[in-house]
């Protein structure tokens, strides 16, 4: 069996997957995806980040059985060509949970405490006991998207005693939350959140799923936090919510267009605060992902691919 990788790998990583695995795999490492037309031929498996792969890649990979991809997004693969050869394709989903979780408390806690006024203060050397705190506790937080990265949010936010509600496909109980709903109920769930966060995935259902009427529905006070991706809002009707002080702040660490525009209105904006999409960056990263794709190889050479981690169905894309 050939194992085809563009990701990456430290010298230790693929020492210890040699040392597990050479007897079963040959590992073809550092590869580009442009520059591997022979190997990709003879490939079985495919170790990728999900954004090098066309169609004709998955036309020519004739051996080709499953598709690894070593982040959680993986809305840049051709799932057409993937559905007509029923390839298997699973992420690394979950990688990201601890980070980005840690990143909604810190946003959620910053501008509760005001902390870009107590910085200015600072640089500015103004004692001022006035500025305002808020506390987290007894807040309620509504989570769109109740996966893994969504469930830890919730594991922490409740450690400061706020209230947690989840929203997912069909309302299934994912753990970690006080209430779960489906999507369905989003617009009636608004109004009650004091922070609500936005893990979503990019897919057609998802796809500005949030406009100014959503906006509208919540609390002139509330925190919109979007982690997910940026496609999943309309960026003009944020604008105008924002504007209109329908909500009190956004912090935005995805867009429809990356990077962002150095005109784009968001950058002057005193109730915005951008982040260039790091929330789930970590030194941790390729570590976690690395562990998932060896538990799945191992499985996936046993023959008991139904057991293998964060299986991608192809027609739902997620």
């Amino acid at each position: 069996m050939k194992i085809l990788s563009t990701v990456k790998m430290p010298i230790e990583f693929k020492q210890k997957l040699e040392d597990q695995f050479s007897e079963d795999v040959t590992f073809l490492h550092d590869r580009k995806m442009n520059k591997v037309d022979k190997e990709l031929t003879e490939a079985d498996v495919i170790l990728t980040y999900g954004e090098d792969m066309t169609s004709e890649h998955i036309q020519n990979a004739k051996n080709l059985k499953w598709i690894m991809v070593a982040s959680a997004g993986i809305e840049k693969m051709p799932f057409e060509e993937l559905e007509k050869r029923n390839i298997l394709v699973t992420n690394a989903k979950g990688v990201h949970k601890t980070p980005m979780a840690e990143y909604c408390l810190a946003m959620m806690l910053q501008i509760s405490r005001q902390a870009k006024r107590l910085a200015e203060n600072q640089r500015d050397q103004k004692w001022d006991r006035r500025v305002e705190m808020q506390e987290l506790y007894g807040k309620t937080l509504l989570v769109i998207g109740a996966g893994a990265i969504g469930s830890e949010i919730s594991r922490m936010a409740n450690a400061f005693g706020m209230s947690t509600i989840g929203l997912n496909q069909n309302g299934q109980d994912v753990g970690c939350f006080d209430e779960t709903y489906p999507l369905s109920q989003l617009d009636y769930l608004l109004s009650g959140a004091d922070f609500v966060i936005s893990v979503l995935p990019s897919t057609e259902k998802t796809k500005g799923i949030l406009t100014y009427e959503q906006f509208k529905k919540m609390k002139n006070t509330a925190i919109f936090i979007n982690i997910g991706r940026g496609d999943v809002l309309i960026e003009k009707d944020l604008i105008a919510a924002l504007n209109e002080g329908e909500i009190h702040h956004a912090v935005l660490d995805v867009f429809i267009k990356e990077p962002l525009e150095r005109e784009h209105p968001f950058w002057s904006m005193g109730n915005v605060t951008v982040t260039p999409h790091l929330s789930g960056i970590t030194n941790e990263y390729l570590p976690r992902a690395f562990e998932i794709f060896k538990q799945n190889l191992s499985l996936f050479l046993n023959g008991t691919h139904d057991q293998m981690r964060n299986i991608i169905n192809l027609n739902r894309r997620y």
